[in-house]
C-alpha cells in the first residue's frame, strides 16, 4: 500500500507558470551502452518515482531521442579525479534534443544526480514540468550519510514492512543523499513481533540485496551480548554465529559493535573477541569495515580501551560515538589515535531518557508523548548536526520507527552540504514526498508546538488550522500518504492536548476552591464536589471532535504505514514505542493522585482529622513565610536551578503514586551536579530543607548525596525513600550566614557508563 498508493502523489490541477520552464511530460531518458547494474538501478528510479507521480512513464533508449522529443540524458563521468557520489546537471535551452543531462562523477553520483532532479520536479497528473533551468555541480561533504532501519520487534514501524516498502523507504532517502543503511543483527532483539512478514535473517538479506542493487552500503548494529567472553566456548560459538549471518549476506560492508546498550563486557574481553569477528567477517566480506562504540564505559573501563587503541589493531576500522557515551566527540577524538575515523550514531528517535533530549519540553506532552512520538525537530537536528561534524567523518543515525522520518531527511541533507538551508530542505520535503510544498512550513510550525509553556502557546491552534487547511484542499492521495497523515497526526494531538489542558487545569482551580469551603460545608460535602468536579475530565470531555480525529489518524498510519500507535490496538512493543494513542487522555492535573487522597481521607473517623487532611492538601507546596518552593522538573516552575548551557536539566518518569510534580525531575549528565542557588536570605534565620527524590528506577541504586555551597555535607550518600516521599534535612547555619546558598545534589558512581546524574523532583526551603 505504502508503494502503490501513498506515493501515487497528485498535486493541484494548475501549475504556475514558470517562463524558463521546460516541459519534460513526453520525455525519454537517453543512457550509454554498458550501464552497471546500480546506474541502471538509478535510472528505473528515476523512472518508476516521476511514473508514480504523475502517470508519466519515461522510455528509456540507449541512443538519441528522436528530434523534437526532449530528453533526460544519463551517463558517468570519465574523469576519474572527479569528486566521488557527486554529479552534475545540466538544462539546455531548448526543449528539444536532451533537455537534461545528468553526469555522475561515478555509478552513486548517478544515484545522487537522479535524486536531485527529481527533487527540482514539479509532477501532476500527466505533466512533468522543470520549472527552472538547474546548472548543478554538487558532491557530499561527509562520506557516510546513513540511518539504521532495524526489522525488529523494538520500534514503531519497520517491523511491520515488506520488502517493497523497505525499498520505497530506501529511494526516499538516496533521493537526499543517503548512502548507507544499517539493519540489526537478527536475534538481537528480545521478542519477535506479530507484524513480522518474514523471519528478520530473511529480511536482512533482502535488504543486502537491495543495498547490491543501487550501490549503497550496507551495515549491520551486532552487539555483543554474550555473559562471558573470557570463556573460549562462548567465544568460538558467537563468532562462528556471526560468521553465518555474514555468509548470508550478499553485500555487507561495515558492522558496529556498540560497547553497551546493549552488551556490557569490558574492553580487554571484548576486544579480543572482535577481532576474531572482524577476520571472520572478512573471510565473507574482504572490504568489510568493523566499527565499535564505547557506549555505556564508565571512565576506568574507557581508559583501557583508550590503551588498546594506541597499540593501533589493524583490524579495527573506526570508532563509533553515540548514547551513553561519557565523553564529548571532541575529547573522544583528542584520544583516540588520528588513524581511526570516528562515525557518529545520533540518537534522532527520542523525546526523553535519551542522548538529546527535549529542553524545557513542557508536562503536558511529556505525560502524552512519553518517549518516542512523531517528533519532526528539523532547526533542533541542525544545531545537534553542527555541534558534532567537525569530528566526524558522517554518521548512521539511530532511529526506531518513522516518527522521526523528518530527522533523517535533515541529517541526510546536511551530511551531503552543511550549509544547506532547512526551511528549503523542508519545501523539498514537502514537494517531492508529501505532494505540497508548504507541507515543509507545517513541519517548522510542528516543532514550535513544542517551545515554551503549552498553555500559553497560541501558535498550536495556528498550527492546527494550517494543517486542516491542506487537509481540506489535499487530493485523495495525499490524504493516504503517511508523511500528510503523521503531520495532520501531530497538529490535531497538539491542539487536543492543549485544549484538554487548559480544561483540566480550570477543574483542579475549581476543585481547590470546593476543598476551600470544607469548614463551612463540611469535609464530606466538600470531597464529593471536589471529585465530581475533577472527574468532568472524563464524564464531559472537552474537544471530542480533534480527539476523533487523532484516533482516526491512528488507524490511517497503520494501515498505510505500519505504524503502531497503541499496544492493545496495533499491538505496539511497549509504553516507551511511540504508542502515543494510549496515552490521549492522560491525566494533565493531579486529579489521579488528589482521588486518591481523597478516598483515604474519607476513611479518617474524625471531622477534624479530615479537616486537617484537606488543608494539608492545599498547603501541601507552601513553604512559610520566608521560604521558597521549586517544581523543579518543571521548567515554567523553577526559578532557583541553575541550568547548563550544554546540557538539559530536565528528565521525566512514569510516576506510579504521586502529584504530576513527581513524574519530573531535575537532572544532570557526565557527573555535573543538579545546583539550586538562593539569595536575600535571613543570615540569623534557621533554615531547611524538603526535597522529593522521584525520578527513574534505574537511579534507585546509586545513592544521592546533599552539599551546601559545593562543600558543607547536608546528607552523605542515601538511597531514595521508596515509596517515594517528601524528607526533611537541617542546613548548616554557617551555610546561610552570607545570606546565599547554593544547594548541589551529586549521585554515587553508577555500574556503568550511563552519564545520567542526580535526580531531584521538588524542593522546598522552609525558615524554620
Amino acid at each position: 500500500a505504502m508503494n502503490r498508493i501513498s506515493f501515487v502523489l497528485l498535486l493541484a490541477a494548475s501549475l504556475p507558470a514558470f517562463s524558463a520552464a521546460l516541459d519534460l511530460s513526453r520525455a525519454g531518458i537517453v543512457i550509454p551502452a554498458g550501464f552497471t547494474g546500480p546506474e541502471r538501478k538509478a535510472v528505473t528510479m528515476l523512472v518508476e518515482e516521476v511514473e508514480k507521480r504523475s502517470n508519466v512513464r519515461w522510455p528509456v533508449r540507449e541512443s538519441r531521442a528522436q528530434a523534437g522529443t526532449p530528453c533526460v540524458e544519463v551517463n558517468v563521468s570519465k574523469d576519474k579525479g572527479r569528486a566521488p557520489e557527486g554529479y552534475r546537471i545540466e538544462t539546455a535551452a531548448g526543449t528539444s534534443g536532451c533537455a537534461v543531462t545528468i553526469t555522475g562523477n561515478d555509478s552513486r553520483g548517478v544515484l545522487f544526480g537522479a535524486g536531485r532532479l527529481l527533487r527540482a520536479l514539479r509532477m501532476s497528473r500527466e505533466r512533468v514540468l522543470l520549472p527552472e533551468p538547474l546548472h548543478v555541480t554538487s558532491a557530499p561533504k561527509f562520506p557516510i550519510r546513513g540511518h539504521q532501519l532495524g526489522y525488529r520487534s523494538g520500534n514503531n514501524t519497520y517491523d511491520a514492512w515488506t520488502v517493497a516498502m523497505y525499498e520505497q523507504y530506501i529511494r526516499d532517502l538516496v533521493a537526499f543523499g543517503s548512502n548507507a543503511i544499517e539493519m540489526t543483527a537478527p536475534g538481537s532483539s528480545i521478542d519477535a513481533s506479530p507484524h513480522f512478514r518474514m523471519p528478520p535473517v530473511r529480511m536482512v538479506e533482502e535488504v543486502s540485496r537491495l543495498c547490491l542493487e543501487y550501490g549503497l552500503d550496507l551495515s549491520i548494529w551486532y552487539p555483543a551480548d554474550e555473559k562471558d567472553y573470557s570463556d573460549p566456548a562462548t567465544v568460538e560459538r558467537a563468532v562462528q554465529s556471526w560468521e553465518h549471518l555474514f555468509a548470508r549476506l550478499p553485500k555487507l560492508d561495515a558492522v558496529f559493535v556498540p560497547g553497551g546498550d546493549p552488551g556490557h563486557t569490558r574492553p580487554k574481553l571484548l576486544m579480543p573477541f572482535l577481532e576474531k569477528a572482524a577476520a571472520a567477517l572478512r573471510r565473507q566480506h574482504p572490504k568489510a569495515q568493523m566499527w565499535v562504540s564505547p557506549q555505556g564505559l564508565d571512565d576506568e573501563w574507557l581508559e583501557e580501551l583508550y590503551g588498546i587503541l594506541r597499540t593501533k589493531p589493524a583490524w579495527l576500522t573506526g570508532i563509533v560515538h553515540g548514547p551513553w557515551v561519557r565523553v564529548t566527540t571532541e575529547q573522544l577524538r583528542a584520544a583516540v589515535p588520528a588513524q581511526y575515523p570516528i562515525r557518529l550514531y545520533p540518537d534522532i528517535s527520542h523525546t526523553m531518557r535519551c542522548q538529546y533530549p527535549m529542553r524545557d519540553w513542557d508536562r503536558a506532552y511529556a505525560l502524552t508523548y512519553v518517549r518516542e512520538p512523531i517528533a519532526p525537530r528539523p532547526r533542533a537536528e541542525t544545531g545537534i548536526f553542527h555541534a558534532h561534524e567537525q569530528s566526524s567523518v558522517g554518521f548512521v543515525t539511530y532511529s526506531d520507527g518513522c516518527n522521526d522520518d523528518v530527522n533523517k531527511i535533515i541529517w541526510t541533507a546536511l551530511g551531503w552540504d552543511p550549509n544547506a538551508n532547512v526551511a528549503d530542505v523542508l519545501r523539498e520535503y514537502g514537494r517531492y514526498l508529501v505532494g505540497v510544498e508548504t507541507f515543509g512550513d507545517g513541519l517548522l510550525s510542528l516543532e514550535r508546538n513544542w517551545e515554551g509553556p503549552l498553555a500559553a502557546n497560541a501558535g498550536v491552534e495556528t498550527t492546527l488550522l494550517q494543517f486542516q487547511s491542506m487537509e481540506r484542499t489535499a487530493a485523495p492521495a495525499m490524504l493516504l500518504n503517511w508523511r500528510f497523515q503523521q503531520g495532520l497526526y501531530r497538529a490535531y494531538y497538539d491542539a487536543y492536548t492543549r485544549s484538554r489542558l487548559l480544561y483540566e487545569s480550570a477543574l483542579e482551580e475549581r476543585a481547590m476552591e470546593q476543598l476551600r469551603n470544607a469548614p463551612q460545608v463540611g469535609s464530606s460535602a466538600a470531597l464529593s464536589s471536589a471529585e465530581d468536579i475533577l472527574m468532568q475530565a472524563v464524564t464531559t470531555r472537552v474537544a471530542q471532535d480533534r480527539r476523533v480525529r487523532v484516533r482516526e489518524l491512528a488507524e490511517a498510519l497503520f494501515q498505510s504505514i505500519g505504524m503502531q500507535l497503541s499496544v492493545e490496538k496495533y499491538k505496539g512493543s511497549g509504553w516507551e514505542r511511540g504508542v502515543t494513542l494510549d496515552t490521549l487522555d492522560e491525566p494533565l492535573n493531579d486529579r489521579r493522585w488528589l482521588v486518591e487522597q481523597f478516598t483515604e481521607i474519607r476513611k479518617l473517623a474524625d471531622e477534624q482529622d479530615r479537616l486537617t487532611r484537606i488543608v494539608s492538601l492545599l498547603d501541601r507546596t507552601n513553604p512559610g513565610p520566608g521560604g521558597f518552593y521549586d517544581d523543579v522538573g518543571n521548567p515554567n516552575q523553577e526559578p532557583h536551578v541553575l541550568k547548563y548551557d550544554d546540557i538539559s536539566l530536565q528528565g521525566f518518569a512514569i510516576a506510579k503514586d504521586g502529584p504530576l510534580a513527581w513524574f519530573d525531575h531535575a537532572t544532570s549528565w557526565r557527573d555535573r551536579p543538579v545546583r539550586m542557588r538562593y539569595t536575600g536570605l535571613d543570615p540569623a534565620a534557621a533554615y531547611k530543607v524538603r526535597v522529593v527524590y522521584a525520578g527513574e528506577a534505574v537511579n534507585q541504586e546509586q545513592g544521592i548525596r546533599l552539599l551546601a555551597n559545593d562543600e558543607i555535607v547536608v546528607h552523605p550518600y542515601v538511597k531514595k525513600p521508596l515509596p517515594v516521599r517528601p524528607v526533611e534535612f537541617d542546613i548548616p547555619a554557617e551555610a546561610t550566614r552570607s545570606g546565599t546558598l547554593t544547594l548541589s545534589w551529586d549521585r554515587e558512581a553508577p555500574p556503568s557508563g550511563r552519564i545520567r546524574g542526580a535526580q531531584v523532583s521538588e524542593v522546598w526551603l522552609i525558615r524554620k
